[in-house]
């Protein structure tokens, strides 16, 4: 969430940040009108108490000199009486502020372009070049269907649309890739391995700021009220949740693979076949936690880190810096990383890479201090997948097919594949 101080002071500032991400910014009036009561409220009940607290000792001084003391009893009854309601008004006004300040989305570094839409987005950078084919290149579906990689009938019949099943030698290549990312991000890149939970609870959806705006987009467990996870980021941000950590040990490099489930998986009818959008899909996430003055130094390398896979794949793609218009809630800063499938003829995300600054620390309270018995500072956080599938998946299997149907498998991956150099047609 952001500094309800800072709102306070820069109100105009918050509105026009949070209109240029195209979002709503009645909760930034609604904070400051219950705020203000809040204030107000909490003044007068302070007032109350103190001279509730005056009167009483006059009291008892008047009870001990034999005199009569109804009266500021009577009118003792009365103030005690008023702190009792504004007791209860301070508490829903607390509560009513806490409500809107985490509906309040981040604002957008001062570096993001003002847009509207993913058509406002900047290219920055590109790697590779967009290989040609002496052949017609067919779709990833055609492709793992042939090979017998996915099962997308028994995935459906299993789960439902939107649910896969990878068979074969589709499911070791899956499992190659996640298990290479995260050997190369832990022996390369510096970062510490984490298997997290798959399920959390509320608290911590609210900490990386799924909740409360985006509630029914998870799948929930409603008689535990917890939430399966859309992203590691959830349980791996979540790790440090009210946690006070020594700023001499920054920034720290966290890493996780998991299962992430997301219940809207697109419009439909919009890239809805083959593995494009599903409800179930797997992502190595990578997450840091910074000191302030060093976030953004630490986005490029989050963003380096993420672009060294792909090299290592030797995928050709893209990078981009999202508009204002075309940002997450809680980011401030979003690079995605695009990825160019031959077979369905488009860039496919495959990452983004943001900095989210103190907005989700502040909703889970994770801290540093700079120095033994210094005062507490709220971190950074970043976040990138490193990265997602199976859009890499896709990615791999179009631009490594080739004209008799097989698919050549990327030389990094080989360790992973029991040597396997080539997936062939079944017979």
């Amino acid at each position: 969430m952001l500094d309800p101080k800072y709102i306070r002071a820069n109100a105009d500032a918050v509105r026009q940040g949070v209109k240029n991400k195209k979002m709503d910014a009645a909760a930034v009036d609604e904070f400051l009108e219950a705020d203000e009561l809040w204030r107000k409220q909490t003044t007068e009940v302070d007032q109350l108490k103190a001279l509730r607290n005056t009167v009483s000792e006059e009291i008892s001084k008047m009870k001990r000199a034999g005199q009569d003391a109804s009266a500021e009893i009577t009118r003792m009854r009365e103030v005690s009486d008023r702190i009792k309601e504004l007791d209860v008004e301070v508490k829903e006004l607390d509560e009513r502020t806490q409500r809107a300040l985490l509906l309040i989305p981040n604002l957008p570094s001062a570096t993001v372009p003002v847009g509207d839409s993913p058509e406002d987005n900047p290219v920055i950078r590109e790697w590779g070049t967009q290989k040609t084919f002496d052949f017609e290149p067919v779709p990833h579906w055609d492709i793992a269907t042939n090979l017998g990689l996915v099962d997308f009938e028994r995935g459906t019949r299993m789960s439902g649309s939107g649910f896969i099943c990878y068979t074969g030698m589709g499911a070791r290549l899956e499992r190659a890739l996640y298990s290479w990312m995260l050997d190369l991000h832990t022996t390369q890149h510096g970062y510490k391995e984490l298997f997290p939970p798959l399920l959390v609870n509320r608290n911590s959806m609210i900490g990386t700021g799924q909740l409360p705006k985006f509630e029914f987009d998870m799948y929930r467990l409603p008689d535990d009220d917890l939430f399966l996870i859309p992203t590691a980021e959830v349980p791996v941000t979540n790790f440090y949740r009210e946690d006070i950590l020594d700023g001499r040990e920054l920034p720290i490099r966290l890493t996780g693979y998991s299962s992430c489930f997301r219940r809207e998986a697109g419009a439909a009818g919009k890239d809805t076949r083959g593995l494009l959008r599903v409800h179930e899909f797997h992502k190595v996430e990578m997450v840091k936690f910074t000191q302030p003055e060093t976030s953004y130094a630490e986005l490029e390398t989050l963003t380096a880190n993420a672009e060294a896979v792909l090299q290592g794949l030797g995928l050709t793609y893209r990078v981009v810096v999202l508009c204002t218009g075309d940002m997450s809630a809680t980011s401030a800063k979003t690079y995605d990383l695009e990825v160019w499938a031959p077979g369905v003829q488009q860039w496919l995300e495959v990452s983004s890479c943001s900095n989210f600054e103190d907005y989700q620390a502040r909703r889970a309270n994770i801290r540093f201090r700079r120095e033994p018995g210094a005062k507490p500072e709220f971190v950074h956080t970043l976040n990138g997948s490193g990265v997602a599938l199976p859009r890499t998946f896709i990615a791999v299997v179009e631009n490594y097919q080739q004209a008799d149907g097989s698919v050549v498998v990327p030389e990094v991956l080989r360790p992973y594949m029991g040597g396997v150099e080539v997936l062939e047609p079944q017979k």
